[in-house]
């Protein structure tokens, strides 16, 4: 039976033309943006910003364990 392909996650993010982050550093800088909004020392223009970008960096995140999910999936069902 051929291999079917799953294509790699999504580009999540506003600019389609930036280099898609690896899971690993999208998970590393969600962590540093949650950190600095729970620090709350960060004016509100920048606090918006911070948070829209963590929001892509989780759905960047979530992408990447989808992606890999069904992977797993299509391994298991192909034995």
């Amino acid at each position: 039976m051929p291999k079917k392909t799953i294509p790699a996650a999504p580009n999540t993010s506003n600019t389609p033309s930036a280099p898609e982050p690896s899971y690993e550093q999208a998970r590393a800088e969600l962590i540093e943006v949650v950190t600095q909004l729970e620090a709350g020392q960060a004016p509100l223009a920048e606090s918006i910003k911070l948070w829209e970008r963590g929001v892509s960096l989780a759905a960047t995140c979530q992408a990447w364990l989808d992606n890999v999910k069904a992977q797993i999936e299509q391994t298991v069902t192909a034995a």
